[in-house]
């Protein structure tokens, strides 16, 4: 089968490869997809480029664990019914070796979820780590109705999912971006407001729009970078669910503005969600998909050959969106 890999840590255009890799068969239990697209996320990016140092969990590693494809093959133990459904994948890489971006990949059934025929295979590419992350930070803390959110980042590939949910469940949502043309995008997928980081003073413009009071809860894409302001946004007793700190890995705590609010601090690593969890973020997922109510943003597709190039457009920080990497 072809197959995107590396070997060792690096830039991606000095250590992605492409070529032929053996074909992998499904365990018990497991089932085998022929992939039809490679969602990209930082993680996989980071990972590869060995950020934080982190060395190699295996001698190659074909990368992504997000995708969606085709049931080709089965495990023993798995449903005879399975096969030629057409699913979307998450954790396909966790732990393993090989990931998504390659012709085909093995993985534990439960891992591969049905996606409806309305869903393109690009779009559930995109649902893995992005849309059950957004889920998650928006959903864990309790109902949303009469709350204020406000979504840091509210254009990107985890933001925008973010504001869809917590504008379905009920909240008002603000969402900070980084242009014009990204307010566009975050009021097209249900912002009620949103305020331009570059050009404006966030806390300042917040606190005018929620007549000094501040927000019930946040989602924010770099803790470090933005603890300060949310710091002074959230209002007492209020939920700041973090899926980032790239900015600041290692950021300064400011412990008593926060725990004089008695503020919760969330953070959100997807890759390891409680299993209630990502049941019900599975069950919604595969409920707004049927019933047409989940956007999805997509900032570039690239050919398997190309798979260097994705990741550098994931790593420029001007994707608006999601990355997929088209397979088949």
């Amino acid at each position: 089968m072809r197959a995107a890999w590396y070997d060792a840590t690096g830039p991606a255009r000095e250590v992605i490869r492409t070529g032929e890799a053996p074909r992998p068969e499904p365990g018990p239990g497991e089932v085998l997809v022929r992939v039809h697209a490679s969602g990209v996320n930082p993680s996989d990016t980071k990972r590869r480029a060995g950020w934080r140092n982190e060395p190699l969990a295996h001698p190659r590693i074909i990368p992504h664990s997000d995708g969606a494809g085709v049931i080709e093959a089965l495990g023993v133990g798995v449903d005879e019914g399975r096969t030629g459904e057409r699913v979307w994948l998450w954790n396909a890489q966790r732990g393993r070796a090989s990931g998504t971006c390659a012709e085909y990949v093995a993985l534990p059934q439960a891992q591969a979820v049905s996606l409806p025929e309305g869903t393109g295979f690009i779009e559930g590419a995109c649902l893995g780590v992005p849309a059950t992350t957004a889920h998650f930070a928006v959903l864990a803390d309790g109902p949303l109705v009469g709350q204020t959110v406000l979504v840091q980042g509210g254009a990107g590939a985890v933001g925008d999912y973010a504001v869809q949910w917590a504008k379905r469940s009920g909240a008002h949502v603000i969402a900070t971006v980084g242009s014009d043309a990204k307010a566009t995008l975050a009021r097209a997928s249900g912002a009620d407001a949103v305020v331009n980081r570059r050009t404006e003073d966030v806390v300042r413009r917040v606190l005018e729009l929620t007549a000094g009071q501040g927000v019930d809860r946040i989602v924010e894409v770099d803790f470090g970078a933005n603890l300060e302001r949310d710091a002074a946004l959230i209002k007492p007793n209020g939920v700041i669910a973090s899926y980032s700190s790239t900015a600041r890995p290692e950021p300064v705590f400011p412990y008593y503005p926060l725990a004089y609010k008695g503020v919760t601090l969330r953070l959100v690593q997807a890759y390891i969600l409680p299993q209630p969890a990502r049941a019900l973020a599975i069950a919604d997922i595969g409920e707004a998909l049927c019933a047409g109510r989940l956007q999805h943003r997509i900032a570039g597709v690239f050919p398997l050959a190309e798979t260097a190039a994705a990741h550098e457009l994931q790593e420029s920080g001007e994707a608006v969106g999601n990355v997929v990497v088209t397979i088949a």
